[in-house]
């Protein structure tokens, strides 16, 4: 059973930060170098110092960018800029947003589960994640002794049971904190300390599955941070804060949960890989080809993006070449993953978008094996199609290939069946602001 728990936050200050915009940032894994900069230029005291600081070439095992977390964590406390809230608290929250040109509002409860190993079929994943990554994360907790950011993740609840009880709670009460952050997403959080509310959250919750949307990298590291403790304070025991880990629960059911496709942008692809790409597609694909390169790219990319839409339960993938000016539409023949690998790969995960991307264009069409899969510095991710496609364009990646989104359903199907997807098969959107509530993992 699913153990979650109203825990003492760390927050921000509002007496002495007045616009927490300016030191929320999103999580760590979605911010560019360049963003990265901003951020630390932003304000003082932004979170960026803690989950992203910058590495310089003067760093050493005593001082370097996990240290100078833990530096700064520690003087923002004797400062007051950060402040550990008096009584547990589950912590609601709303982010208000735009999208397509509508207003739409998620809610989350940011709230502690205790750690499970994926196996035991309480917190399920549903993608690989990168080595690399994990290991960094794991010094930074090894360091600060805590979570920064949030695990977003989801859960069911077609009656609406927790979703009733929670704007229950909060339907007099005005939010303890609001703010607008850079983006125009209206952010509030509101505070439930009644134990009696605590229970009836705790115990709804406690026959739920749940599955994690963003933030696979911060749970394994979390387990990896538990076992190393285990082993490396005397203190440790079943009730010590590192069995938990901080989540962000939304339910599957909440009108504004939203799932954005993650297009891929390939680098260091060889010229006779893309050259041979096309024809070596046909086989397997029906190929539509749009021009891109005269005075209508515009109108053109709008009719591949339209075209790729319309044929969402096709397995229709979008592809730009550099060099090439030429959009092309693969539309996959019927038949064909199910031909080449219905011995492999199960049925739930065969017939998704990122599984025809990896498994037949990646390593079949490309030749791309395991490590050239785990390299995160040879493939970037974008949730708009214009954008990766212009960067193609512009000569900056080799290939792009354009998505339609993972439903929510399929998401769901592969994570009870113990499968996992290829990495960043969803995006979920907007991320989880890191910087809104932090827990301290010490005793």
């Amino acid at each position: 059973m699913a153990e979650v728990i109203p825990f003492r936050g760390i927050l921000y200050n509002t007496n002495k930060i007045n616009d927490l915009a300016d030191v929320v940032a999103p999580p760590f894994d979605v911010i560019s170098e360049q963003e990265q900069i901003q951020f630390h230029e932003r304000h003082p005291q932004n979170i960026i110092r803690l989950t992203l600081g910058k590495i310089t070439e003067n760093d050493t095992s005593t001082n370097n960018r996990y240290t100078r977390a833990a530096e700064c964590l520690n003087k923002w406390f004797s400062d007051d800029i950060i402040l550990l809230d008096q009584k547990p608290a589950f912590y609601l929250t709303s982010m208000e947003f735009s999208l397509e040109g509508n207003r739409v509002t998620r809610y989350g409860l940011i709230a502690l589960i205790r750690l499970e190993p994926f196996e035991k079929g309480i917190v399920l994943p549903h993608e690989r994640t990168f080595s690399k990554v994990k290991s960094e994360r794991l010094e930074l907790m090894k360091t600060c002794h805590a979570n920064f950011s949030p695990i977003f993740s989801l859960f069911s609840d077609e009656e609406n049971r927790i979703g009733n009880k929670l704007m229950h709670v909060v339907q007099n009460k005005s939010a303890d904190i609001v703010f607008t952050d850079k983006n125009e997403q209206k952010h509030r959080l509101w505070r439930i300390t009644d134990n009696s509310d605590h229970q009836y959250i705790s115990d709804a919750l406690q026959d739920k599955k749940i599955f994690i949307a963003d933030g696979h990298h911060r749970y394994e590291t979390a387990l990896n941070y538990r076992d190393w403790l285990s082993t490396h304070a005397s203190d440790f025991n079943g009730n010590h804060p590192a069995n938990y880990v901080m989540m962000y629960l939304c339910s599957m059911e909440d009108p504004g949960l939203i799932v954005l496709p993650a297009h891929r942008m390939l680098n260091e692809v060889p010229v006779e890989k893309r050259e041979s790409l096309i024809q070596k597609a046909k086989k397997y694909f029906d190929i539509i080809t749009l021009p891109y390169n005269d005075d209508q790219h515009k109108e053109n990319l709008s009719q591949f993006i339209s075209i790729l839409k319309s044929n969402d339960s096709k397995h229709c993938i979008g592809v730009c070449l550099k060099d090439c000016p030429e959009l092309h539409l693969f539309i996959l023949k019927p038949g064909v993953m199910e031909n080449m690998f219905g011995d492999e790969l199960p049925d739930v995960i065969r017939n998704i978008d990122v599984t025809v991307l990896t498994r037949l264009i990646f390593m079949e069409l490309l030749g791309f094996d395991q490590a050239r899969l785990d390299n995160e510095k040879l493939i970037a991710y974008s949730s708009i199609a214009e954008d990766a496609v212009n960067a193609v364009s512009a000569g900056r990646h080799d290939i792009a290939f354009i998505l339609n989104p993972t439903k929510i359903q399929q998401v769901r199907d592969i994570a009870n069946a113990g499968l996992i997807m290829p990495r960043k098969a969803t995006y979920f959107f907007p991320k989880v602001i890191t910087g809104q509530v932090m827990n301290s993992l010490r005793p």
